[in-house]
């Protein structure tokens, strides 16, 4: 996981235990975007070393 999306799990995990419901559902919410922002960044990243590194893309 990136820092900068660590940092911010962390600090809405802080926030979660002092807030009421209505805003924990909104903390849970914002953590699960941050998560799977994170990994599908990881994934594109990965389709892009792929790609760019296939023999079958070499010669176009």
């Amino acid at each position: 996981m990136e820092e900068r999306n660590e940092w911010m799990v962390k600090e809405l995990e802080q926030l979660f235990e002092q807030v009421g419901f209505d805003e924990k559902a909104l903390i849970k919410a914002a953590q699960t975007v941050i998560l799977e922002q994170d990994k599908r960044i990881w994934q594109m990243e990965g389709e892009l070393d792929g790609t760019l590194w296939s023999p079958k893309n070499w010669y176009d």
